[in-house]
């Protein structure tokens, strides 16, 4: 394939990048990074598209700064919205699949179902709290609209891996600093997912040129607190140090304004197990990421 991957520099472009190098080495990867290619820039976007005439357009180019959409909602709009209208009219130019990654945030929060508390398929109605996921919404519906079943959605969750700042490597940090005790908030479930193994998934997505939506985590639901204490063992530090507080406790004090946060946000994943995918368990996921960070 010849693949365009917007927003290359980031912690998925990043991974992207090493699992094609690695799995598919005769796959042609233009990566661009924001310093390569301005996604609002509508002329750029075009050129860049003309020129490369890619057969898939893995979009991973965001504003994923939840709290920063919501001081800024105009540069959310522009990045996550627009950009991605910029791309998909490009790649229907030039009769290109776009691969987008977009978010669990542009759900409520609250669980899918009729009365919430389920995890949210591909078909649960999306209603985004937040700036942030409002902004990925729209940018789904552009795609949608504009390259009807040449678009993939990928909607996934606390993402992390061994590129970029995540909160992975955060507590990995923490968890070697014998002296940090970490709050974590204990409220909030939801489903990590990897960088290497959604990098494998969107490159079977666009193999099999797969449209529609689907959700794409690593199995397992669990609370940020739970995941922290996992990431303390996996480091070979007591997961007692990390000390659990409800959202509303986290929150005392501070003033800056805070995006929502979702209180239970796991994704099922009925589209792709329906097409033969499966995304591994998080646990095996952490323990090779610990390994190389640990290292």
């Amino acid at each position: 394939m010849r693949v365009l991957l917007t927003g290359a520099t980031g912690q998925f472009g990043s991974q992207y990048q090493r699992h094609t190098a690695t799995i598919a080495p005769h796959d042609e990867v233009t990566a661009l990074g924001h310093s390569d290619l301005d996604i609002t820039n509508r002329d750029s976007v075009l050129q860049a598209m003309g020129a490369l005439r890619p057969d898939v357009v893995v979009h991973a180019a965001a504003w994923t700064n939840v709290d920063g959409c919501e001081t800024d909602p105009i540069r959310a709009y522009l990045a996550n919205a627009m950009g991605t209208r910029f791309v998909a009219e490009a790649a229907e130019l030039v009769k290109a699949r776009v691969v987008y990654l977009s978010s669990d945030y542009v759900f409520g929060g609250d669980g899918g179902g009729a009365g919430g508390g389920l995890p949210y398929t591909e078909w649960d109605t999306p209603d985004p709290k937040s700036v942030y996921g409002r902004s990925k919404l729209g940018g789904e519906r552009e795609l949608t609209e504009l390259l009807g079943s040449s678009a993939t959605i990928v909607r996934t969750s606390w993402v992390a891996g061994e590129f970029g700042n995540n909160f992975v490597k955060t507590m990995a940090r923490l968890a070697k600093d014998p002296a940090a005790s970490p709050t974590v908030v204990d409220d909030q479930v939801g489903c990590p997912t990897f960088t290497a193994d959604l990098a494998a998934t969107v490159r079977t997505l666009a193999v099999n040129r797969l449209g529609g939506i689907f959700h794409a985590s690593n199995t397992g639901a669990v609370s940020w607190c739970s995941f922290a204490k996992s990431i303390f063992a996996a480091m070979g530090a007591k997961p007692g140090r990390v000390q659990p507080v409800t959202t509303a406790e986290y929150m005392v004090g501070r003033t800056a304004v805070t995006a929502p946060r979702p209180s239970y946000s796991v994704l099922d994943h009925v589209a792709l197990n329906a097409c033969g995918i499966e995304m591994p368990d998080w646990h095996g996921s952490l323990a090779v990421v610990a390994a190389a960070l640990r290292a």
